[in-house]
């Protein structure tokens, strides 16, 4: 993704996902952007079931400003569609935002301007109040959690995919080619100047979110083991601890044999031991065995995500 000499200044990432008939709106919003720069428009679908990437090829054909149609083999995340749209982009400054129209182009303008007049190299958005579902907002929630214990995010930072960064970041973020990629886990890793705006939040324009139940346990798997060793250090202190509590339990056996004598040990004490023990075991058996299938599929060459069409369209000079 090497700058041009005709290179646009602004880039727009929107990852699509049958976003069918709201695909209209969302080029009409763009459409009605004014700016002084040039700019482009990168759409990446991810592995639509309806029409959206046929769609977007023959939506452009008027459109004012340059525009990327990648089309993903299949459906790879949004987090790797972002990637692949990062690495056709163009700009000197990238924005990205999703296609429910939530966060209205004009606001990824505003993330830009700040992001300009700064010296960050990321921008996220922040919001008053999210118009998002309530499941959606308790998983974000979650993984902002997770984040700041594990990859040592800072408290007052919400990390939002509503985002905007410095083509130097970009670039530094692109080379990734891991199979369960977590932007913002990239990130964190490659700078430490971060910056946030708030901007406003709609409702969807139509349309239900593609992030389900088991899409939103996956990233937070790729966040737990594909950034952060933390959960084989907490195993490693789960097992001490158990191990002391074994002895113990053990040193309470001994005493009570020399002092008391023997007893008739109840069935259920027993079970309860057991049962904690083995489940501790194959806990940490787990998570041994998540990153060791991780790191197999990675050296194994799995695919971040593959990019089955790619359609550039440059408006005409009118003569």
């Amino acid at each position: 993704m090497a700058a041009t000499e005709n290179a646009p200044v602004l880039s727009f990432v929107v990852p699509l996902y049958n976003t069918g008939e709201g695909l209209p709106r969302l080029l009409d919003a763009f459409r009605a952007l004014s700016l002084p720069e040039t700019w482009e428009l990168v759409l990446v679908d991810d592995g639509s079931v309806d029409s959206t990437a046929a769609t977007a090829r023959l939506a452009v054909a008027d459109f004012p400003a340059p525009v990327t149609v990648v089309e993903l083999a299949r459906n790879f995340g949004e987090h790797a569609a972002v990637l692949e749209g990062y690495r056709h982009a163009r700009g000197e400054f990238v924005v990205n935002l999703d296609d429910d129209l939530q966060n209205p182009p004009g606001e990824a303008v505003k993330l830009l301007s700040h992001l300009r007049e700064s010296d960050a190299e990321v921008v996220y958005s922040r919001y008053a109040e999210k118009k998002h579902h309530w499941a959606r907002n308790v998983a974000s929630w979650l993984a902002n959690c997770c984040a700041t214990f594990l990859l040592g995010k800072p408290h007052d930072l919400y990390l939002s995919s509503f985002r905007a960064l410095r083509r130097e970041l970009v670039e530094r973020i692109v080379v990734y080619r891991g199979p369960y990629p977590y932007v913002d886990g990239l990130i964190l890793g490659a700078t430490n100047r971060i910056a946030t705006l708030e901007v406003a939040h709609v409702g969807r324009q139509g349309g239900q979110s593609g992030y389900t139940p088991r899409k939103l346990i996956r990233l937070l798997l790729s966040l737990l083991f594909d950034f952060s060793v933390m959960p084989l250090r907490i195993a490693s202190v789960l097992g001490v601890l158990l191990c002391a509590l074994g002895a113990l339990i053990l040193a309470e056996v001994v005493l009570e044999t020399v002092f008391v004598g023997q007893r008739q040990l109840g069935w259920g004490s027993l079970m309860g031991a057991l049962a904690v023990f083995s489940g501790a075991q194959l806990l940490m058996l787990g998570l041994i065995g998540e990153y060791v299938g991780r790191a197999f599929l990675t050296v194994s060459g799995k695919p971040q995500s593959l990019v089955r069409t790619l359609t550039t369209h440059v408006k005409q000079p009118s003569a």
